[in-house]
């Protein structure tokens, strides 16, 4: 008799990086990197085993602006490009290692991989991966959700509701474009919730969303259950999700976790940097910024500078060990829960989708091998959805979570330190003034539309919680910077121009064709009391 369950959840998310006036932007390559490394060898994992009829549940959450770029198709016309140039190289790769045996099988993964992706993508989806996300949700196997529209992190920039709803609702709405039926979930950027957003969530239809483990135990009622059942908002009745240490730790941490295991791949070492640059230079950067290509030698092996080759063989066996090893320790935590608890609890184990190939080359394999052993090699627990956990326990304490984030510490700090602290006076301004504006024009003529709709575009871009972790990081920090600055100009000239009533068609064009995020957005959304 099963005694408990498992909730997976990837959250896929990039930030909006499209460069239409630029065809070699350092930014765009997050996506490619992203789309070959995790999206397209999740979404193979997770079509093979519903092939195969696994008995599995997932959840995904698909971020508007992740969804807008597969969707683009300047982008897929690159990207395109790009995994030519990917496979392109790793032929060249099999001649040069040729010599060299343990390289060599290295070389022929890579060879098969990347042309195995493009047949995948390029062939069967015709370019287009969210069809691939849409076969998936019509198995019934996994649970797609989304979150806001830009990520931008709720409980720093929703000093006004209406910033909120603004965020909520965007982002629905191209779910439902996409998908032709709403999300039963969001997950709150960066996990970021403070009491009350989620009478927003209620709005809009929203039966759930995932907090930090604290935001549950230190919820304003004693949690009975502790974050191994969901509590109820008062007030909305929207179910809050708490996340589970252990299982996290498990595979989140690089140095206690799996992805730090010697037989893994070394994501540091990369033949973009290492080898000669007259063999390399044309699959680096025209300018000739060596960069990473995504094929790399070598396994982890030790903490130092040493690496020995990477062993596909060996990476693949330990996966599979990993995977026998986090079931083990599911069954015996969900066995000694389901002893003290009155109803079958539920392990809540989400993570960034990007772990899972890009930075754990491994990690699709880890989770093939978890899916396929849980319903075959063991009936303690099962895995589930929030939607089909609330289906079969419809009744749940009600208290009202408390503010957190999973962000380091725990709260608001790692989006609001000495490195990116400046950005919110203007986001807050601007936000203000954005209201203004849709109060001002419940109705308005083409052009004043347009400028309107791309004033909150600006807004809602400039709005990413992406770029103040950035900043805050230090990595591609200028380019944050830039963004930032940008969106928040772009949306202030707007205003000066709607308030003066003037305006500059061909500037608005070509603001709308660089920076066409939402093509269908409504700024009436940001109407007071809408």
């Amino acid at each position: 008799m099963i005694k408990g369950y498992l909730l997976l959840l990837l959250h896929a998310h990039l930030p909006f990086v499209r460069h239409p006036e630029s065809e070699h932007c350092l930014e765009e390559r997050w996506l490619y990197e992203a789309i070959t490394e995790t999206y397209i060898p999740l979404v193979q994992v997770l079509t093979r085993l519903a092939e195969d009829e696994i008995d599995f549940r997932l959840t995904i959450s698909l971020s508007p602006t992740l969804i807008t770029m597969l969707n683009d198709e300047l982008l897929m016309r690159r990207y395109k490009k790009h995994l030519e140039k990917l496979v392109e190289l790793s032929e060249k790769e099999l001649v040069r290692t040729r010599n060299m045996p343990d390289f060599n099988y290295v070389a022929q993964m890579y060879e098969r991989r990347f042309t195995n992706a493009y047949r995948f993508l390029f062939h069967r989806y015709k370019g287009r991966l969210i069809r691939a996300f849409q076969e998936l949700l019509a198995t019934g196997k996994v649970e797609l959700i989304t979150t806001c529209a830009t990520h931008g992190y709720l409980p720093l920039i929703g000093i006004q509701k209406e910033q909120v709803r603004a965020q909520v609702a965007v982002g629905i709405q191209v779910f439902r474009e996409t998908f032709g039926q709403p999300p039963r979930g969001l997950w709150l950027p960066e996990c970021g919730y403070k009491p009350g957003d989620d009478l927003v969530l209620k709005e809009y239809g929203v039966r759930y969303f995932f907090t930090d483990t604290h935001g549950i135990m230190y919820a304003s009622r004693r949690p009975r259950y502790g974050v191994y059942a969901p509590l109820y908002c008062p007030g909305s009745g929207v179910a809050a999700f708490g996340r589970d240490v252990e299982s996290s730790k498990q595979v989140w941490s690089a140095k206690e976790g799996y992805p730090g295991d010697p037989d893994y791949r070394e994501f540091y070492r990369d033949i973009g940097y290492d080898l000669d640059f007259d063999y390399i230079k044309e699959y680096i950067h025209p300018e000739g910024i060596r960069l990473d290509t995504g094929i790399k030698y070598y396994r982890i092996t030790g903490k130092g500078e040493y690496k020995e080759p990477y062993q596909p063989d060996w990476a693949r066996q330990k996966a599979a060990i990993h995977a026998g090893n986090f079931m083990f320790n599911r069954e015996r935590q969900i066995e000694y829960l389901a002893q003290i608890l009155d109803r079958k609890p539920i392990v809540v184990a989400p993570y960034d989708a990007e772990l899972f190939g890009h930075w754990w080359f491994e990690g699709p394999d880890f989770l093939n091998y978890l899916l396929r052993k849980i319903p075959h090699d063991q009936q303690v627990f099962r895995t589930t959805t929030a939607s089909d956990y609330l289906e079969e326990y419809p009744m749940n304490q009600a208290a009202v979570p408390n503010a957190c984030s999973w962000g380091h510490k725990g709260y608001n700090e790692v989006w609001l330190e000495k490195s990116n602290e400046w950005i919110y006076r203007h986001l807050h301004k601007a936000g203000e003034r954005m209201v203004e504006l849709a109060n001002r024009y419940p109705s308005s003529d083409d052009i004043i539309r347009r400028m309107l709709n791309q004033a909150a575009r600006e807004l809602l871009l400039a709005q990413s919680s992406d770029w103040a972790f950035i900043m805050k990081t230090g990595t591609m920090v200028e380019y944050a910077v830039r963004r930032t600055k940008e969106h928040v100009n772009n949306f202030t000239r707007l205003y000066y121009l709607l308030r003066e009533g003037r305006r500059d068609d061909e500037w608005l064009q070509e603001l709308e064709a660089r920076n066409n995020i939402f093509p269908n957005i409504d700024y009436r959304v940001y109407v007071s009391g809408s």
